[in-house]
């Protein structure tokens, strides 16, 4: 395989990751819409489109916040010029913008109840199908790993075999969705354990496999943004579920 992959129609070159991306959102969609038809919602329509509202201006602004603060040698001299601004992104810097979107727009609305666990496997699909996008579009699109031995490494067009860091993501969204739809079989969880559970699942996922990639850490920093944020999520979750840990008899069945 050549990198980085195109879908030639004709003499129309389609953009792989752009295509990747839009089926990540259509698909992800769908999937939501049929498991929130097959489950009771104790959200109202109402309320649930709100909510999708701050999450998604939490996860736009999260994204492009966390993407510019991982090269904050650039900012002063953006490469491209000010549209750098608005195309780099990070899916870490979306998912906890996001999630403080929907903590905020929650709150406003009085709702107490979980919104992300009908999300997670949607979410799951999505970055799964994104990430497909990111591999085919080899080294333009940044989210490859250093140059390796091993024998899986990949030539992504330079010659240089590296450690495949977003097939590597999808193998652990894999598992994670796996683990956690054998986890709900044994016993229901309790409201909101499913997302949070994702969260920790990812956010220590990124932790490490950032070890792994090209990005430097800015100097005196220890280690990259992404990987500030993922302490920092992962620090949120464990102050929130601790208590949880403490009272089984909270569990929602």
């Amino acid at each position: 395989m050549t990198y980085p992959v195109q879908l030639a129609l004709g003499p129309l070159v389609l953009p792989v990751h752009l295509l990747f991306e839009v089926l990540a959102y259509s698909l992800g969609y769908r999937l939501y819409q049929r498991l929130r038809a097959r489950t009771t919602d104790l959200i109202s329509e109402d309320h649930r489109l709100w909510i999708f509202v701050g999450c998604a201006a939490g996860a736009l602004l999260g994204s492009r916040a966390l993407g510019l603060l991982e090269h904050p040698e650039l900012l002063l001299h953006p490469p491209g010029g000010w549209l750098y601004y608005f195309t780099n992104k990070t899916i870490v810097g979306g998912l906890l913008g996001g999630l403080i979107g929907v903590e905020l727009t929650k709150k406003h609305l009085g709702v107490t109840t979980s919104s992300g666990d009908l999300m997670v496997f949607p979410i799951i699909v999505g970055m799964g199908l994104g990430r497909v996008g990111c591999h085919l579009a080899g080294l333009t699109d940044g989210t490859f790993g250093m140059p390796t031995a091993l024998p899986w490494g990949i030539d992504f067009g330079d010659g240089i075999p590296r450690h495949p860091t977003n097939l590597y993501e999808i193998g652990w969204l894999l598992v994670l969705a796996a683990a956690l739809w054998l986890l709900e079989r044994r016993r229901p969880l309790p409201n909101g354990w499913r997302f949070r559970l994702f969260m920790i699942g990812y956010l220590l996922f990124r932790l490490l496999v950032e070890f792994i990639k090209p990005t430097p850490a800015p100097s005196g920093w220890g280690l990259t943004a992404i990987q500030w944020a993922c302490v920092a999520g992962l620090g949120y979750y464990g102050w929130l579920w601790a208590p949880r840990i403490q009272q089984p008899s909270s569990r929602v069945n």
